[in-house]
């Protein structure tokens, strides 16, 4: 690995914002002097890869953004087999040398999903909590493992009939001293922390 670039793994369910997160990160990276890629995972298609060139037209240069479709369970190519993947980021490398943060987002996966450490430095696993507040309580890897644990979608908690103090309390439990952070994406709250989070992680591992 480069030891310029910080590798973060983003994964979690379908639908818990994993893209969200990511669109809302790198605008904030970009603002602090960042230069990001985007490598991201679809079975069949290059539908997230696609709505993050959209969502950050005007922010992030498209050609930043690759889809990689693995035609398999997303755990195979960011887990078991990433050479897809590293090849998808080796590439981005080679044409944006200037490239310090590259962001692999997993395909949808569920509790079990982690990153192979060939792939990312550090293991983000976003949760939602439409989900329920039990999610938390299932542990698995990605909740119990991961270097950072995020709960996003609080705004949409009192709808949904989910006690977010039982949910991050949870969190805090089954992951022992490991960060649980809480966010919005869509209004950005919690984003920056998330940001500091990873520039903290970046200091120690570059």
């Amino acid at each position: 690995m480069d030891d310029n670039v910080l590798r973060i793994g983003i994964g979690g369910p379908v639908g818990s914002g994993k893209t969200a997160l990511i669109e809302a990160l790198v605008p904030l990276m970009i603002a602090n002097g960042r230069r990001p890629c985007v490598v991201t995972n679809d079975i069949y298609t290059q539908e997230d890869a696609q709505h993050i060139r959209r969502t950050l037209a005007g922010v992030l240069e498209p050609e930043r953004v690759v889809g990689v479709e693995t035609g398999a369970c997303p755990h195979t190519a960011v887990r078991d087999d990433p050479t897809m993947n590293l090849a998808a980021g080796a590439e981005l490398l080679e044409r944006f040398p200037d490239t310090d943060t590259l962001f692999y987002e997993s395909g949808g996966d569920n509790l079990t999903l982690t990153f192979s450490p060939a792939l990312a430095d550090v293991f983000v696993f976003v949760l939602d909590t439409a989900e329920g507040e039990k999610m938390p309580r299932k542990r698995g890897p990605g909740i119990t493992d991961s270097d950072l644990l995020v709960i996003n979608k609080t705004d949409i908690a009192q709808y949904v009939r989910t006690d977010l103090g039982v949910m991050e309390s949870d969190a805090h439990r089954v992951r022992e001293d490991r960060p649980v952070l809480l966010t919005d994406c869509l209004t950005g709250a919690g984003v920056a922390d998330v940001a500091g989070f990873l520039e903290s992680r970046r200091k120690v591992l570059i």
